[in-house]
């Protein structure tokens, strides 16, 4: 993927709610995830934070490491974000378990280096083809999500794709799928 490719699709600011949609179908048509096995003691609210971290954790940490790429993390990034887990959750990712999985995406960038959790990212999303490409998906939403595309942005979404197995056809058709569903929605807005 070249630099010149992210600019060219740079208007793709929000993800649609049918790309949102289709992302969605797709993670829930490869099978849900094993459960967690609570502990004695565990509390509800324990296990239902533990089997989302588990669902969506990788792809949430896959976005943080977009939007800290360039050093600053802006609203319209988290806007872009919080609105991906909602929708791709079907509404069952509360605010608090978004702020905590972002508060632990920045304590483990703090802690351990971007490039340790994006190896890490990596390997948690890599043998799932479909969420592999979700959390490539999500994170160039994010890339886009303040209009300016950073060298810092575009690298990190290069290295993520190469990470996951995703080779530059495969990137751009998942680009192109995406900017398709945009296009359609903003001729049917001005219709």
């Amino acid at each position: 993927m070249t630099t010149r490719r992210v600019a060219s699709i740079a208007t793709m600011i929000w993800l649609s709610n049918s790309t949102l949609a289709r992302l969605r179908d797709q993670l829930q048509a490869r099978g849900q995830r094993p459960s967690i096995v609570a502990s004695p003691g565990m509390t509800p609210e324990t296990a239902e934070l533990m089997t989302i971290i588990a669902e969506y954790g990788p792809l949430c940490e896959a976005m943080y490491l977009m939007m800290s790429a360039d050093g600053k993390i802006s609203n319209e990034e988290r806007e872009v974000l919080k609105g991906a887990l909602r929708n791709l959750s079907g509404d069952t990712i509360r605010t608090a378990h978004m702020e905590s999985m972002l508060d632990t995406a920045g304590k483990n960038v703090a802690d351990q280096g971007r490039d340790a959790r994006m190896k890490e990212v990596v390997e948690q999303l890599h043998d799932d083809k479909t969420r592999a490409e979700v959390a490539f998906v999500l994170a160039a939403a994010i890339a886009f999500a303040d209009n300016a595309i950073a060298d810092e942005e575009n690298e990190t979404l290069n290295t993520l794709a190469e990470g996951l197995g995703i080779d530059e056809a495969r990137a751009n058709e998942l680009l192109d799928d995406v900017e398709t569903d945009l296009s359609g929605q903003q001729g049917s807005a001005s219709s």
